[in-house]
């Protein structure tokens, strides 16, 4: 039995864009529903919604048919978390909270086996097909994809120094914990925050890492993309239900 190939790795490395889906409801019958829905990535949160392994393990399951590669966050950049998650089959992680280049060193040693990092080893996983990849081991690391999370101006000011630790596939960009570090808490929007964003995708491109970036703003999605951005959040699950309930339900006067 082969290991899968990251069809998501490989494209973000040829530079190409790809459009993702935010998922926070810890649903497999969800993830199946938007996995189907023709975008390149969905990304299962950890961090900000209650979704344990068993849960995440569910909805890698619902979207192993789908057009999308899953990649889940992780609650913290914590090693014992990201193995957890690695050994049930996830092969895209997006890493939050990266301050400074030795804390993305840290995320790539927790996806990396030794002597390249600190992953710690079974045979029995969901990754390595329960046993079945003979040499899982070997070839995991090639097909691993690391993101790392840039979300104040302290992560901002190294950025270069975190883009450039040897194993960081792209850096996504937290326009929201961005504007509260920068002083516009709940304001992605402000002009100070959109020229840091801005400035962000201009020196990773000319650094050659890729950029990614959420938003539920069509309009804003467009001029990331515009920018550079080469992976971009263009919604979340949460918010499709809200906005379509609350437009079905204002359609029949019940508010």
């Amino acid at each position: 039995m082969d290991l899968p190939r990251n069809v998501f790795k490989a494209a973000l490395a040829r530079g190409e864009l790809q459009i993702g889906l935010w998922s926070s409801l810890c649903s497999p019958i969800t993830a199946e529903i938007i996995g189907h829905s023709g975008f390149d990535w969905i990304l299962i949160d950890t961090e900000h919604s209650p979704n344990e392994p068993p849960a995440v393990l569910a909805q890698l399951q619902a979207l192993q048919a789908s057009t999308a590669t899953p990649i889940v966050r992780p609650a913290w950049n914590d090693p014992v978390l990201i193995k957890r998650l690695l050994d049930i089959g996830t092969q895209a992680v997006l890493v939050p909270f990266v301050q400074n280049a030795d804390e993305a060193a840290k995320a790539v040693a927790a996806c990396r086996y030794p002597p390249a990092g600190i992953r710690g080893i079974t045979m029995s996983g969901r990754g390595s097909r329960y046993g079945r990849v003979s040499d899982y081991l070997k070839r995991a690391d090639a097909e691993i994809c690391v993101l790392v999370q840039v979300e104040t101006g302290e992560a901002l000011a190294q950025i270069e120094a975190i883009g450039s630790v040897d194993g960081v596939d792209g850096v996504f960009i937290g326009p929201a914990d961005l504007s509260a570090s920068l002083g516009h808490i709940g304001n992605p929007g402000y002009p100070e925050v959109q020229a840091a964003i801005k400035d962000a995708v201009d020196r990773l491109t000319a650094l050659g890492k890729p950029a990614g970036i959420l938003t539920a703003s069509e309009v804003d999605a467009r001029r990331y993309i515009e920018w550079g951005y080469r992976f971009v959040a263009v919604g979340s699950d949460i918010g499709l239900l809200a906005k379509a309930a609350d437009s079905l339900s204002k359609s029949f006067d019940l508010r």
